[in-house]
């Protein structure tokens, strides 16, 4: 391919999260750009409007997953809920997800 063909925005977004995690390869099968765009893009039909509309994906970082609540309750609810997240995301996404840390948003 010649440098000034235009080339597809996944593909572009690919090479960049490969160049910035060459090891997310070893630890997940699928590709993690497509991944990362599963787990963001369709965070809502994987875990579910209420738990959405409180929970909001922050960062993945390889199998664990970074998020964001916006009460201290909440982070509770997660620690009985993560099984069924991991699951969900896995079949909705295809993210391979060991771990889910969760972060308290500061309140503004």
């Amino acid at each position: 391919m010649r440098r000034d063909e235009p080339v597809r925005l996944g593909d572009s977004l690919a090479d960049v999260v490969k160049s910035l995690r060459p090891d997310d390869q070893r630890r997940t099968p699928q590709a993690p750009a497509a991944v990362m765009g599963g787990v963001f893009g369709r965070w809502e039909e994987a875990v579910g409007a209420a738990v959405a509309a409180h929970v909001q994906p922050v960062k993945l970082d390889g199998t664990t997953l970074v998020v964001e609540v916006d009460d201290p309750a909440w982070a509770t609810q997660l620690r009985f809920l993560e099984g069924t997240m991991r699951t969900r995301l896995a079949e909705v996404a295809g993210a391979s997800i060991e771990r889910i840390d969760v972060r308290v948003a500061r309140r503004r």
